[in-house]
């Protein structure tokens, strides 16, 4: 239910705060005084598109404030999914500046305008100049004729669901066994052609590096006998390293007696010495050693070549490779022995989805049974609302046996609501040929059928009264009580017969101060509705116009208390 709505320059309006109640809520005011903006800013609120021309001439930007109480269970987990805490009010504001930015947040968090409108979707459905109409989408029919249908239905559609549930199941263990014969067969030779490529290539963890190694020393086999020729000759050669660390070591053996720092000296040099003399013979060594086979080297890039092929193939690593390979023969010995078990999940399966289609058919019977009933109730609330030669049916498309693969948890077939406002008129679907006044009074036949249509508690009608006087302004303004019996109703009116019947009755003036032009808003108390009425009524405040007012309200009085005791 929406409680509050604060507004904030928007079009005429500085500012404006409306606390609204329970039941039958009426806009009234005299043309063009605003009241279709009020339900523009609940439009904006809901997440509908927009424009800077509604910022208030003067202002940097504006805002709507919407206070929602007494959301139902999908709203609160829409709220869970979106990271939004769920508290007793639902609050969503939405600002807009004057450079186009559009700021949104629910219960203080930021959310996008996609997100906005799945949520208020839920609460809030708008009939008249709004793109909210709730019945258009088949989607929504069905919901609506689900819950008209109550248990049977709802008991249908258990027992499907709980044969998809098995159904997926067996599919699921179907296709890890590798599907039927030959795609179990194509399956099998994918892993026998891959295994055998990983069987061959041998793969080992280390060898790539080591096989790197050699390839980066074959690659600078030339550089690498300059190096140790360099080394081996720097100390070998007359002269030499060697032949000067043992001219050194000479050197200090005719003082080495004379202190032992002298001596120690000498201990070093000649193990320099030493140490020389072994990094020569290690140079000379590695020289013996570097042996460069250009067969060899061309093994090496062939071998390297063979793992980075395999890498790309299997997983981007030797050991995401060997991985795949036990995998790969893990699923060859389950797919060779699975063929018997596929055998008797295809024998479970085709069982399954027999007894998928009967339930389908369950549904489509237990469906069409409460919409002969519902459609017979709603023809008749039409035709009290002056649309004598009204026909609703709801349509249910034909499928067999071979469609109970596409069966989900709605069951199979089309449902659609068809409609025809006029004699000799075919019926056609709802949202093709209907007009705005006959989907207002199309949506009052059904509210006034329903307690509620799909959960949601605010009911918005943009001046629906267009074109309806006499008889047929009392019956929609009675149709219009007994919705508000169990959901909130927001209306603009120009009839008198449904301000009467108001909980609460706000009044749009439109006025100059200070050299401009506002709205303004304000509830009604008691006396001013009464002028109010006389004035929708004929346009005055006369005897004649008043005394009808009174004589509404107390017949207004008199019904509300009856459907106050029918419940």
């Amino acid at each position: 239910m929406l409680e509050r709505l604060s507004i904030q320059n928007v079009a005429l309006i500085p500012r404006a705060e409306l606390e609204f109640s329970r039941g039958l809520n009426v806009l009234t005011g005299e043309t063009g005084a605003g009241k279709s903006v009020i339900l523009d800013c609940i439009d904006f609120a809901l997440g509908a598109k927009s424009d800077k021309s509604m910022i208030r001439y003067g202002a940097a930007e504006c805002s709507v404030r919407a206070e929602f109480s007494s959301y139902g269970e999908e709203a609160g987990a829409l709220l869970e999914e979106f990271g939004v805490e769920a508290e007793d009010l639902l609050i969503v504001s939405r600002k807009l500046t004057a450079d186009g930015k559009s700021t949104v947040r629910v219960n203080g968090c930021s959310v996008t305008l996609a997100m906005l409108r799945r949520l208020t979707a839920l609460l809030v459905d708008v009939h008249g100049q709004s793109e909210h109409f709730f019945l258009l989408k088949e989607s929504n029919q069905l919901r609506l004729l689900d819950s008209v249908a109550g248990a049977p239905v709802a008991a249908a559609k258990a027992a499907l669901r709980e044969t998809l549930e098995e159904r997926r199941a067996v599919t699921a263990n179907m296709r890890l066994l590798g599907g039927d014969e030959g795609e179990r067969d194509r399956r099998l030779d994918i892993l026998r052609y891959q295994i055998d490529e990983l069987t061959r290539a041998d793969l080992k963890i280390g060898e790539e590096e080591e096989l790197i190694s050699l390839r980066t020393r074959f690659r600078n086999a030339e550089k690498i006998v300059q190096g140790l020729n360099g080394v081996r000759d720097f100390l070998q050669a007359d002269g030499g390293g060697i032949d000067g660390v043992n001219g050194a070591k000479r050197a200090t053996a005719t003082i080495s007696t004379l202190s032992e720092a002298y001596s120690a000296l000498g201990e070093r040099l000649e193990n320099a010495a030493a140490e020389l003399d072994d990094i020569a013979g290690e140079a000379e060594r590695l020289l013996d050693e570097l042996n460069i086979d250009e067969g060899e080297a061309e093994r090496v890039e062939e071998r390297l070549e063979e793992i980075r092929t395999l890498k790309k193939k299997y997983g981007g690593s030797v050991e995401a490779a060997l991985a795949f390979l036990a995998e790969a023969q893990r699923e060859q010995e389950m797919l060779s022995e699975s063929g018997e078990r596929y055998l008797a999940l295809q024998k479970q399966l085709s069982a399954l989805e027999n007894t998928l289609y009967d339930r389908c058919v369950a549904l489509t019977t237990a469906r069409k049974r409460a919409a002969e009933e519902f459609c017979a109730r709603v023809t008749k609330e039409l035709r009290t609302l002056n649309i004598s030669s009204a026909r609703f049916e709801i349509f249910f498309g034909d499928y067999g046996r071979e469609d109970v693969e596409r069966a989900t948890a709605e069951g199979l077939g089309e449902v659609k609501f068809l409609f025809s406002a006029n004699a000799g008129e075919p019926l056609k679907d709802l949202g093709n040929i209907i007009s705005g006044g006959e989907m207002s009074r199309f949506m009052l036949a059904v509210k006034s059928q329903l307690s509620g249509i799909g959960g949601i508690g605010t009911y918005i009608f943009d001046e629906i009264d267009a074109g309806i006087g006499g008889k047929t302004a009392h019956v929609v303004a009675e149709k219009f009580c007994k919705i508000a019996v169990g959901v909130q109703v927001i209306a603009v009116t120009h009839l008198a017969q449904i301000a009467s019947l108001a909980d609460r009755q706000f009044y749009i003036e439109k006025r100059e101060a200070e050299g401009r032009t506002l709205t303004e808003i304000r509830p009604l108390d008691e006396a001013e509705r009464r002028r109010e009425i006389a004035r929708l009524i004929d346009g005055s405040e006369s005897e004649i116009a008043l005394a009808h007012a009174d004589e509404l309200l107390k017949e207004a009085a008199i019904y509300k208390n009856s459907l106050s005791r029918n419940d």
